[in-house]
């Protein structure tokens, strides 16, 4: 094995095949001619390798700053060259915890050995050449110097290894100056209809969030802690200046305040009128402004009133079905007596009527008592009609 420093931190490996019986004699004593053949060799053999060795250069920085409970890319690549194949890649750390192997990658595929690294650690598969180290969630233990080393293997079964080393650091930061969004684009609102505002802040978590609402001579009012400030049911005097302050463990307590934002809710009520003085009623507006704040929908209470005509007017043609034909016998009844009444005056005698409708009349005169009474009493004034009477009831 022989050992070439090309650069610090970085090393190349060669391992040279086995020469055989020939060229071992060769170089125990042999002829001038077969030691210069045996040299020719072995040189072109070594400024084959090195020449691959100054094309194969691992690439990254060797300090990196990552942000606590942020994820990191600790940068490490090559330029993948022909005939060299790629055959194991480890990551190495050392911090304060010990020493050990995070990641190693081989034909069996990729482990991870370090159980506080565990689904946290990733290397591209895809991405010939690029071999960085993704580390999720950063922890302030994972502070240290990281090393990355790949080996590679060429026609010959020989192999190269190079390494470089990284220092990692992990600091807090501050939190930001925290920015407003609302949820609904604008902050002029009528009134019942609901919206939140949210605040924002970069750095380190934890970050609390605290609303406050400005007050007359410069004071302001604390209203809630958390990132969002919601109504439900938007009323005018919700109508103000509303901000939101940041802070995290990281900026030795310095607060963040944000810009402050006008919140406008609009009061727009239906006044009731009367056409002679134009005067609204107060009570009506109260009513009509409750009505508005429950939500429905004026499509909704339109079918509603639709459908209650509807029942309605169902419920009256009915009555008016049953009704209407006790209605039409009743004029049937009158309409005979009439035309019994004419023939009489006249002097001419018809026929009675038949059975039938003799006794539907009858049927009916049982309700009809005072009309019978009165036709018994002209029947006595005037022979005639009685007599025409009684073969009609015969």
């Amino acid at each position: 094995m022989l050992g070439d420093r090309v650069n610090p931190g970085r090393e190349v490996f060669l391992t040279y095949p086995s020469l055989g019986k020939a060229g071992q004699s060769g170089w125990r004593g042999g002829s001038c001619e077969g030691r210069m053949g045996m040299m020719l060799r072995a040189a072109v053999l070594l400024g084959s390798l090195l020449h691959c060795g100054a094309f194969l250069d691992l690439s990254g920085p060797s300090e990196v700053k990552g942000v606590w409970k942020e994820s990191i890319t600790l940068p490490c690549a090559y330029v993948p060259v022909k005939d060299l194949v790629q055959q194991t890649l480890t990551w190495t750390v050392v911090h304060n915890k010990g020493s050990g192997t995070i990641f190693r990658r081989d034909d069996a595929g990729d482990h991870v050995l370090l159980s506080e690294y565990r689904n946290r650690v990733s290397i591209p598969k895809d991405a010939p050449g690029n071999v960085s180290l993704l580390i999720l969630n950063l922890e302030i233990s994972d502070r240290g110097t990281y090393t990355c080393q790949v080996t590679w293997r060429d026609s010959n079964n020989s192999l190269i290894a190079k390494e470089i080393t990284t220092s990692l650091e992990v600091v807090k930061v501050a939190a930001t100056k925290p920015i407003i969004r609302a949820a609904e684009p604008g902050l002029t609102l009528p009134a019942g209809a609901s919206t939140r505002l949210t605040c924002e802040a970069g750095g380190s978590p934890p970050i609390s969030y605290r609303w406050f609402r400005s007050a007359p001579a410069g004071t302001a009012e604390l209203l809630s802690s958390g990132p969002e400030l919601a109504w439900p049911s938007l009323r005018p005097s919700d109508s103000g200046t509303y901000f939101c302050e940041a802070q995290n463990r990281a900026g030795a307590g310095a607060v963040q305040r944000s810009d402050a934002v006008r919140l406008t809710v609009t009061d727009l009520p239906i006044t009731a009128t009367t056409p002679e003085s134009g005067i609204g009623h107060p009570g009506k507006n109260e009513t009509i402004r409750d009505f508005q704040r429950t939500g429905l929908s004026l499509y909704v209470v339109i079918l509603i009133a639709l459908v209650c005509g509807a029942v309605v007017f169902l419920v009256i043609s009915l009555i008016t079905c049953i009704r209407k034909p006790k209605d039409a016998q009743v004029y049937d009844v009158k309409f005979h007596n009439m035309k019994a009444a004419a023939s009489s005056s006249t002097g001419h005698y018809e026929e009675p009527i038949s059975a039938t409708e003799n006794s539907y009349v009858i049927q009916l005169g049982e309700n009809k008592v005072p009309e019978e009474v009165n036709n018994v009493s002209d029947s006595v004034a005037n022979p005639q009609e009685s007599e025409y009477e009684v073969g009609d009831t015969s």
